[in-house]
This record gives structure tokens, sequence and C-alpha cells, in this order.
């Protein structure tokens, strides 16, 4: 999809659609006239003009019929007229501009690409207010919503059954100089997050750790900054990562444990990103089984490694200097064989700590424990992991938000501001110390599962263990937000590519 920036205002523009994008109404501050008479938008003078000059008062009949009053989320659209140079028109509620953010552009242009789309139209305007007066945030914003909400994974369908309309987008009263550069940032930005989406979204005959490996190789040849090492089960053997290769010795396919490293001048900071990259997850022996298992979306175990990998595919672009990110995936399948890992087993981790598996489909933080001994070794500065952990996650903050804990209020503070501009959600859950009891094990270090209870939070407290060196670790759960079944804002059905723009944001800030 093209996007295109100018200086035209609304008024000398003309083509299929224009998409204007408006604050609400004031409230009312009489409470009993507010109950009365729920008060329409009031259009603004420009808007006005426009309204009469272009587009024959069809949005001041939109406002009175739908009583639309800009509220976040809503829009109100209609047809102008085959004489007029402008043919259809949306109007976009933006909400309370008190409470505007980044994340309220995306989505009215989001919304905007949807219901063209939907229309049939081919070219598309959008009249959108500036944010904090700043054109290259708003252009940015702009373009990540266009092109995430344009994105149409059809790789698997025999037929295109939802065609693409939409080819160009023009944002108007712009400064393209000012714009352009912060639009092809966004483009490169959306890359990395489709990469994600479509390594999530294909199946486990698909995307398997081999796929993952070569998608490394790839990134690393777009760099010269970059640096790659696929380590073999060989290599995982000699390094005594017990855990891991416990996990992978069902499955047929070899498991690769994959470090991207990007370093560009010399690092004023250095980070670790460890994502979750099981591919396929059939629960082991402890086999997931019955209606709502889940087990046929168990392709996207791999949620967090796709992130991860997403992220680096970003930075390999953007280029950015005086820091040193280590993009660390530790992917194998979880299967079942003669040779499968069975309850009760004792697994030594690569730091000598072990573990009695009671549950072999608790095994995403076997493989990462032996990722994070790695990167704890590495003298970085900080670690985030990213996981597909637990379904107790998903039970305490449903799907749309991801699971945060971390033992440096400093750095989960970037975290969370790295998500919130991102407009992804976040909320940091306790670690709560006492709760490692329901890991004691009779004859091992610990056991891989307490109970029910609290999960996600022993999830988080057993990773813990294997980050003894570094002063900054956070580990995201993100099992709920790397997938959705419906259509949400510049997100359509499937993967979501969840956490790349997060991880982005907290390098490159």
């Amino acid at each position: 999809m093209n996007i295109l920036t100018s200086v035209t205002a609304p008024q000398a523009w003309h083509g299929d659609a224009l998409a204007i994008a408006v604050f609400a109404s004031p409230k009312s501050s009489n409470e009993q006239l507010e109950n009365q008479e729920k008060k329409a938008l009031q259009l603004s003078e420009s808007l006005k003009n426009l309204d009469i000059q272009v587009l024959a008062c069809t949005l001041t009949d939109l406002i009175t019929e739908s009583e639309f009053t800009g509220e976040i989320g809503a829009s109100v659209s209609g047809r102008v007229g085959i004489d007029y140079a402008i043919r259809k028109v949306i109007l976009i509620g933006m909400g309370d501009p008190a409470k505007a953010n980044a994340d309220v552009w995306r989505r009215a242009a989001a919304s905007a690409v949807k219901w063209a789309n939907k229309v049939k139209v081919k070219n598309l305007a959008l009249a959108f207010p500036a944010y904090n007066q700043d054109v290259s945030l708003t252009a940015q914003a702009i373009a990540e919503g266009v092109l995430l909400a344009g994105h149409q994974d059809k790789r698997f369908k025999s037929k295109n059954a939802n065609p693409q309309f939409l080819d160009q987008v023009e944002i108007l009263e712009t400064d393209p100089e000012i714009a352009n550069p912060a639009i092809a940032k966004a483009q490169q930005i959306v890359d990395g997050v489709i990469l994600a989406r479509e390594l999530v979204s294909a199946p486990a005959n698909i995307v398997t750790p081999i796929t993952l490996a070569e998608t490394a190789l790839a990134i690393a040849e777009e760099s010269k900054y970059f640096s790659v090492k696929i380590l073999e089960q060989a290599d995982c053997e000699a390094l005594n990562m017990g855990a891991f290769l416990g996990v992978a010795r069902a499955s047929d396919i070899p498991p690769k444990f994959i470090h991207l490293t990007y370093s560009n001048g010399t690092p004023k900071r250095k980070l670790a990103i460890v994502g979750k990259g099981l591919t396929f997850d059939s629960g082991g022996l402890n086999i997931k089984a019955g209606a709502g298992s889940g087990i046929e979306l168990m392709k996207t175990d791999m949620g967090g490694s796709a992130a991860a990998l997403g992220a680096a595919a970003v930075i390999a672009k953007l280029q950015p200097t005086d820091l040193e990110v280590h993009f660390i995936v530790a992917s194998c399948e979880n299967m079942i064989n003669g040779s499968a890992m069975r309850p009760g087993d004792i697994l030594t981790a690569s730091n000598g700590k072990t573990i009695e598996v009671n549950n072999t489909d608790a095994e995403g933080r076997l493989t990462l424990a032996d990722a994070l001994v790695y990167a704890d070794k590495l003298g970085v500065d900080a670690i985030v992991d990213l996981a597909t952990l637990t379904g107790a996650c998903v039970v305490a903050l449903g799907e749309d938000i991801a699971g945060m804990w971390s033992i440096d209020d400093d750095f989960a503070e970037a975290i969370a501001k790295a998500a919130k501009d991102a407009g992804e959600k976040l909320w940091r859950m306790p670690l709560e110390d006492p709760y490692f009891d329901q890991l004691k094990s009779v004859v091992a270090d610990f056991k891989n599962t307490g109970s029910r209870a609290g999960g996600a939070i022993t999830g988080a407290l057993f990773l813990k263990q294997f980050v003894e060196k570094t002063k900054a670790w956070a580990h995201l759960d993100v099992a709920g937000p790397v997938w959705s079944d419906r259509e949400s804002g510049y997100n359509n059905a499937g993967g979501t590519g969840f956490a790349v723009r997060t991880l982005v944001n907290l390098i490159l800030n």
C-alpha cells in the first residue's frame, strides 16, 4: 500500500474517500441538560467550511442523524454524491483530547483503512489533527495504523476471498520533508511486526526450529552489524543444556539454539532478548487432550521468539548506534515418542540446577532455563524474556494484556513506557517469593510446576532461578495477546506481532 503526504487542504483534495478524525465534544457542565439532550459533535470552523463547500452538508447530516459525539472508537460514514469531488466520507472519533496518545492515531487510521476496504475505495485521504503538534510522530503513528490494518495474511488461501481494494492513502496538510522519513521508519517497523505475525500464524509443518534458524540467518545477512551463531544439538550437549534438550528429544526435527548479535559502535548499554521458541507443543506425555485443550493453536507457542526475531529485523534496518543487543531463541518441538521426557524425570540445566519434571506440558520454562543461563553469561546490563508461558496469565489478565515480572523497578518502568508508546498492554505482576514453596521437590532442587493457584507467578519464579549475574531481568508472559481470533484495532485475526514494537522502543530508548 502506497502512503503519500501532501500539504493539500481537505477542501482542495478530490478522490474516492476522505476520512476525518475528530476529538469528542466537551461534556456539558449541566448534568440535567446532558441527560435530557445528548449533544452532537460541534464541527470546527474549518470542517464547517469543508462541509458546506465540498461535502454538500453530508457531515452535518451524518452527525445529526447518528448523534455522533466523537467518542473514541465511534465512527459514522456516508456517500456524498456522484457530482462531487469526494464520493464517500467517514468521521472517526478520537475521544477526549486530554487523554489522547499516539495509539489513538494508529487506531483511527486503522479504522479508516478497514472502512475503505469494506466500501471498496481505491484512494483514501486522511484529515487528522497533529499529535502534540509533532508532524513526525503523527505521520509515523498514522502510517503504522494504515500498514498494520492493511496487512492480510493470505499465504494459505486457495482463493482471495477478501480482496484489498485500497492501494493509496494520502495524509493531508502535512510537511512531506518531515513526514516522509517518519513514514519510512513506520514501514520498517511494520515489516518486523508482519514477520512476527506470519511466523506465529504459519502452521507447525511450515515453521519449524529449522525455519526460525533460517530466519535469523536471513536477518543477519541484511546488516553488517549483525552476526549469528546457530548451536546444533551437539553444541548444546557440550554446554550441558539438559533442560532444553530434555524437551527437544522426542521430536524428529532437530533443536536449534539461535544467537543473533547486533553491535554497532562502542556499546553504552547491552541488552539480551530471549524468546520462547516452541514451534509446536503437544504437551508431551501430559498431552493436551479433549475439547478446549487448544492443541491446534500450539503453533503459536513460539510467539516470544517471533517477537524477538521481528524486533531484530527492525533493528537490522534502523541500525541504531552505540549499543549491543543479543537475540536468543532455544527452539524445538515438544512431541511424543519412546525418547520423550516422562513425568518424574529429573533434568539438569546448564547452571547445574536439577529440575523434577512433574508436568511435561510446562516445557517452555525448561527451554528458557538454559537460554537464560546462556544470556546471563554474556555480561549484559539487562535481560528480558518473552514467552507464551501460562494459561494462568490469560485467566488473570485476559487475551489482550501481557503480564510482566521484574527484579528491577527501573527496567520494569522502561519496558512499561516502551509498551505504552507502542499501544501494547502490559501489567506488572508480583514476584511473590513465598509462592516458590509450591515448587519444592523431594528429589531435585525444584519442580517445574506448582499448583494452579498463582501459576503465572510460579512460572516467573521458576525462570528467576536461572538469572544470577544480571542486575535487571524481566519476564513477559505474552500467552494471551500473541494471537487473536477476532479483528481488533489494527490487528486482523491471527498472529498479532505483539511486543515487536515494544521491544524496538525499548532498544531505541
